[in-house]
């Protein structure tokens, strides 16, 4: 198994992730709630170990 690469720069809300290859995705992260903008993914983080999340889904 080979390593990898990883890397991530917060500027407020935004995170911008990194892979050898460049930007891979970013995030906005408001309070509890999050958007990725590489899977479509909405998160919300509920008390204790839970969160909610929902995909968008693909047609």
């Amino acid at each position: 198994m080979g390593l990898m690469f990883r890397k991530r720069k917060k500027f407020g809300p935004l995170v911008f992730n990194f892979t050898e290859n460049g930007l891979s995705s970013w995030t906005i992260k408001l309070g509890r709630w999050s958007w990725n903008s590489r899977s479509r993914r909405q998160r919300y983080d509920l008390p204790g170990p839970l969160s909610w999340k929902q995909d968008k889904s693909r047609a």
